[in-house]
């Protein structure tokens, strides 16, 4: 079409504009055959009534007849105005139906008659009006034609006659059957230059109507054509008509006509261009739908054999070459200059430089050529992959569009390796790869991006030394930000390059250790780093195969690291570890990596282990500081994992000693990481993970909680309150109070009380005269505030140096003797010996705010025993098979790991229960004490005597005079820790009920601690055990817990005990009867008040008691007697003994105690029994 419409004229872009903006006086200056093609809309405006009545439409108006005036062509056109338009309508309407009827064929037709001659010389014979008609039946049929090839044949309902002619003729029908006819494109820019303002109707119903791949077929590239003489009439409306091309995805090779149409207009030489940035949105964009249309439309074009200069996608390669020739510094031949040349002239290179302007088109260039041999699959002709080449070899300036463009180059070299074929091309490559390198320091230094493309390169190579091409494949999509598909197979030659020729594993990594760390690396600097390569480096074991050293740049790149943390800093510590620990191959065990020093870490620490000014005397970042506490415990606890590998390889390496562990502040750090966990990434759970394993005494939950109200809202409010008394008070002033605690508390109290308004890490450099001091306050005298606050201060230093605090503490409450040099113990002492927390001074154990600080070390200490057995026990057994490595014992190896854990856990329970008993023992009331009349059990017996007694007043005045002791204190304090470590190892209150306890204190457990009622669970053992103490003290136990826990659990326990003490009647001798019954009687009271159904059969119980008894004294007989026979009266009528039970004498037991027999002791014991319960049912009714 392009070539039969050249002899045409079409409306030029400067009339059609005139047109829509109906601008008279540039319609003026139009040429007569300008002129001459406006004729149709001219006359219409010039004769028809205006719709604007104004002056100046009046004034045009006068000048369009002026300028119609001249022209001979007008008459025509105004006899073809004058025609009757209704009589044509309705004829055109009634030959459309007939058409339709016909099905689309040439008969009849009504608006023209018979015709004598041809249509051709009809149309020259005749008048306007027949000249009209036979125009109008010509286009009829063929619009019906195109109607029924697009199977879409839709016409007016007959009984709805049209109201006017453009009803029957639509304008986008008749421009679809002008694309059908001879010149049907300047025909339709004629259509649409006198009916201005249907351009974008026209050209979106021609694009929506059109094919999905216009270069298939000649409608297609009619279709096309048409579209582009169009957008060439208005060329302001070209990109808008691509953007329907696009929306619709059809007609791709009018989107890129269009866009060709306008690089050639727009003078863009240095910028990217419009091809460019259309064609790389397409492919790269994020519409699916659209990418897959035009990669179609790449393919089906390279298919055709017909690839001449009047294929778009022709023009557009040839274009997109241009550009890219235009950009190149020199067109230069693929030769190498010899090396004579060289030597000769070593100051000139052959090798001109990409100019810096034209770098950003280059990358862009560049993907867009990766995207269509990618994306598309285009098929590069052997010009366009030797120009690219050479623009790939190019030699950008120092600049971070510079290095990108290395990168980009350098990542399709890897993805599109067919680009290079020839020897000449695969040594141009090998030069600039060699130049990549030698280079990559500069580009680093002078354009100021940390993340180059040395990196890259040495990642690559390392990847290629260990077979990883998967991750080359990933990488590359990475960087050119485009999913393409590698085969590895194409890497093979490039493989061979890197790993032989340019790249060998030694020379890798030699590099790798000189490379520069990363200044304040973290998760804000992105692209490949040199912790990427080596990483991958520490991954292959390449630093101990090859014997060098990586340590020191590990330590210098942790040391320059800030937030947000980088997120290959832990798997580059885990494999660092990784590769410490475990050898590069059996036959060489001692190639391994050297861990960081002890020195090197407390370096890390320095000024954070206590100071007035912390943060100021901190060298290192927090973030430093963490990553080298997470270095420090995976390496422990890998360590402790791989006990039993490291003993088969007969390899030791050293843990971090107990020395160095202490002077780290863990808790404070964990409490810095908790506050930054969004910024930390994931260190902050690693590191809690760890601290939980291997440090549980910092983990205990009380601490937390303690720590989020010191870290709370409160908090914040008591910082508003600080004054600068508070801040100007020193340790050694605090230190001179504490001196004069004896004679005056008011100083202590003052400055004690300020520095409750101090932040945690504040309090650090007090600490030291805190605790030294805490002695002192156990001397009569001192004021409750001032012991109560010194717990509030301790428990806030606990937030932040629990392990250093204590051994402070223990230290300090030790007791003092005469004569007697203090041993001052370690961390390490203590975590062997837990209890030597309770050797302390006898007065805490009656001061209840020391106290607490005693049971929160002795808590702790206890947990920190248990890892550190734990850790002794994995780390001595390395040692254990050559001990066992004998003859006989095979399949026998295991036994030893379980005795030695077995051996591990009974110390553990025997180190509890003894604390257990301990602070048990501490709850008993001393002599002095008991001098002043308290009783173990008074407290709870008169708490339940307000309660069940007639005089409240008086049980009320006894037990808040009980009840606000120290004594009442510390035992609620030692039971809420008691019950702790029952629920968290439920075999310590079996162990420990299994050893006995004071029966004095049962009162006082059962009702102190909740999670006594597991107890329900083993007292059917306990009361199997064949000593006779055990059974005792399981049946006293069973009767307190019946009151307490009134469950159908406890009834079926209670029913078995009383069956056990029946059965154990029938075979205990007399002694043994003595001893069981008399401690046990009083029991079965408590289980008739909790469950009355047992009342039967207690009462039975001991009526045979009586009867045993009764008959193994038969000199007493007399005396016997009497008691069975009322024991018998009052079980069968209670009641009328009611006023008997409440006479003292019975109450008392006073009656015949004369008589030292054991048997008639016992039947007294009955008896006083029988009446308590009685007196309890009667009371109770």
């Amino acid at each position: 079409i392009m070539t039969e419409c050249t002899s045409l004229q079409f409306v030029s872009p400067f009339a059609f504009e005139a047109m829509q903006k109906v601008d008279v006086v540039r319609l003026a200056s139009l040429s007569d055959p300008e002129l001459r093609l406006l004729l149709p809309c001219l006359v219409r405006m010039a004769l028809c009534a205006p719709a604007d009545q104004s002056q100046s439409w009046a004034q045009d108006k006068k000048l369009i007849l002026r300028l119609l005036s001249g022209v001979e062509a007008v008459n025509s056109i105004v006899a073809l105005l004058s025609v009757d338009f209704h009589a044509l309508e309705q004829d055109a309407s009634k030959e459309q139906q007939l058409r339709h009827k016909l099905g689309g064929g040439s008969g009849e037709s009504i608006l023209v008659s018979q015709l004598q001659h041809g249509l051709t010389l009809e149309f020259e014979h005749s008048d306007s009006p027949r000249r009209l008609r036979l125009v109008l039946s010509e286009l009829l049929a063929i619009m019906n034609k195109v109607i029924v090839a697009h199977c879409s044949l839709e016409f007016p309902d007959s009984r709805d006659p049209p109201t006017s002619l453009p009803s029957l003729l639509p304008i986008v029908d008749v421009a679809e059957a002008l694309l059908h006819v001879r010149n049907g494109a300047w025909f339709l820019c004629l259509l649409v230059a006198n009916v201005p303002d249907s351009f974008n109707e026209v050209c979106r119903g021609l694009i929506k109507n059109g094919e999905r791949q216009d270069e298939e077929s000649l409608g297609g590239r009619r279709r096309t054509d048409a579209l582009r003489f169009l957008c060439k009439m208005n060329p302001s409306q070209a990109l808008k008509v691509r953007g329907m091309v696009v929306e619709e995805c059809h007609l791709p090779g009018l989107g890129v006509a269009l866009t060709l149409d306008h690089t050639k207009n727009e003078a863009c030489e240095d910028g990217v261009s419009d091809l460019v940035c259309f064609v790389s949105g397409l492919l790269l964009g994020t519409n699916a739908k659209v990418r897959t249309w035009f990669g179609t439309f790449i393919r089906n074009g390279q298919q055709r054999k017909r690839e001449t200069s009047s294929s778009v996608l022709w023009q557009m390669r040839r274009q997109l070459l241009l550009e890219l020739m235009g950009i190149l510094p020199t067109v230069r031949s693929t030769r190498i200059v010899e090396e004579a040349d060289v030597d000769m002239e070593p100051n000139v290179s052959v090798y001109s430089g990409l100019k810096e302007e034209h770098v950003v088109k280059a990358s862009a260039l560049l993907r867009l050529y990766c995207a269509l041999m990618g994306i598309a699959g285009l098929k590069p002709t052997e010009e366009e992959a030797e120009q690219l080449l050479q623009l790939m070899t190019s030699r950008p300036p120092a600049t971070p569009a510079g290095v990108r463009f290395v990168s980009l180059s350098f990542c399709m070299l890897l993805a599109f390796s067919t680009l290079v074929s020839t020897p000449e091309q695969e040594q141009l490559m090998v030069v600039w790869l060699s130049w990549m390198i030698k280079e990559e320091a500069y580009f680093e230094s002078t354009s100021g991006v940390s993340a180059s493309f040395g990196e890259m390169l040495l990642l690559v190579a390392m990847y290629f030394h260990s077979n990883q091409l998967s991750a080359i494949i990933d990488l590359v999509c990475s960087t050119l930000g485009m999913k393409i598909v590698i085969k590895p197979s194409s890497l093979s030659r490039m493989k061979t390059i890197f790993t032989q020729e340019i790249f060998t594993e030694q020379v890798v990594t030699a590099h790798a250790v000189r490379v520069p760390v990363t200044s304040n690396l973290s998760a804000n600097i992105t692209g490949f780093l040199p912790i990427h390569c080596i990483y991958q480096l520490l991954r292959s074991r390449s630093f101990t195969k090859h014997k060098v050293s990586i340590k020191d740049w590990i330590y210098r790149q942790l040391c320059e690291t800030s937030t947000p943390l980088h997120p290959q800093l832990l798997p580059l510590i885990d494999v660092y570890i990784n590769s410490i620990l475990t050898p590069a191959s059996k036959s060489n065990p001692e190639a391994t990596n050297q861990p960081v020093t002890e020195q090197e870490i407390l370096n890390i620490f320095q000024g954070v282990t206590g100071g007035d000014n912390i943060r100021l005397n901190q060298r290192f970042s927090i973030t430093a500081q963490l990553l080298v506490l997470y270095y420090i415990l995976s390496y422990e606890e890998a360590l402790l994992a791989n006990t039993k590998t490291l003993a088969a390889m007969q390899r030791k390496p050293k843990s971090y000693s107990s020395s160095l562990m202490d002077q780290i502040p863990i808790k404070f750090l964990i409490r810095q990481a908790q506050g930054l966990q969004q910024e930390l990434g994931g260190l902050h759970s690693a590191l809690l993970r760890l601290l939980a394993t291997n440090y549980p005494h910092l983990c205990i939950v009380d601490d937390w909680i303690c720590e989020e109200e010191i870290t709370g809202t409160d908090a914040l409010l008591r910082r508003m309150l600080l004054t600068n008394n508070a801040k100007n008070h020193s340790p050694k002033q605090l230190q001179e109070a504490f001196s004069a605690v004896p004679v005056n508390h008011t100083q202590v109290m003052q400055i004690i009380e300020h520095l409750t308004l101090l932040s945690a890490s504040e309090l650090i450099p007090y600490a030291e005269v805190l605790t030294s001091n805490m002695s002192q306050l156990l001397n009569s005298g001192v004021p409750r505030r001032i012991l109560q606050t010194v717990n509030k201060l301790w428990m806030v230093l606990n937030t932040v140096m629990p392990r250093r605090l204590w051994v402070m503490t223990v230290n300090a409450l030790q007791p003092s003797i005469k004569f007697v040099r203090q041993q001052k113990y370690t961390q390490n002492d203590l975590m062997i010996d837990p209890l030597i927390v309770l050797r302390c001074d006898q007065r805490v154990h009656r001061c209840p705010p020391l106290m607490d600080i005693t049971l929160h070390m002795l808590n702790g200490y206890l947990l920190a025993s248990k890892a550190y057995l734990s850790a002794h026990l994995k780390e001595t057994e390395q040692d254990r098979p050559s001990q066992n490595n004998t003859i006989g014992l095979v399949g026998q190896t295991d036994a030893p790991e379980v005795t030695r854990e077995e051996l591990k856990n009974a110390l553990l329970a025997a180190q509890d229960s003894a604390a257990v008993q301990i602070l048990l023992e501490i709850c008993l009331p001393t002599e002095e004490e008991k001098a002043n009349g308290v009783n173990p059990d008074s407290l709870l017996r008169n708490v339940q005597s307000v309660i069940t007694t007639n005089t409240p007043n008086k049980g009320m005045e006894e037990g808040e005079d009980n009840l606000l002791c120290n004594l009442r204190e510390v035992q609620c304090l030692i039971c809420c820790l008691l019950h702790q470590m029952y629920i968290a190892d439920p075999n310590i209150a079996k162990l420990v009920h299994f050893q006995g306890y004071p029966c004095e204190l049962l009162p006082l457990t059962v009702a102190g601690i909740p999670s006594m009622h597991i107890c329900l669970d083993f007292i059917p053992e306990l009361i199997a055990q064949p000593e006779l103490e055990k059974q005792i003290f399981a049946i006293q136990l069973l009767s307190h817990l019946c009151i307490q826990y009134a469950l159908p659990k406890s009834l079926s326990v209670a029913r078995l005990a009383v069956n056990v003490m029946g059965t154990l009647l029938t075979v205990l001798t007399q002694a043994k009867r003595y001893a069981f019954f008399m401690p046990t009687l009083p029991s079965l009271v408590s289980f008739c008040r909790a469950f009355p159904p047992l009342y039967e059969d207690i009462m039975s119980l001991l009526i045979q008691i009586g009867q045993v008894c009764a008959s193994d004294v038969a000199t007493q007989t007399r005396d016997i007697d009497p008691i069975i026979t009322r024991l018998q009266q009052i079980k069968e009528k209670p009641s009328g003994w009611s006023q008997l039970c409440k006479d003292s004498s019975y109450k008392n037991g006073s009656r015949d105690t004369g008589s030292m027999d054991p048997d008639v002791q016992l039947c007294h014991c009955i008896e006083r029994t029988v009446i308590e319960i009685i007196n309890m049912s009667v009371s109770g009714i």
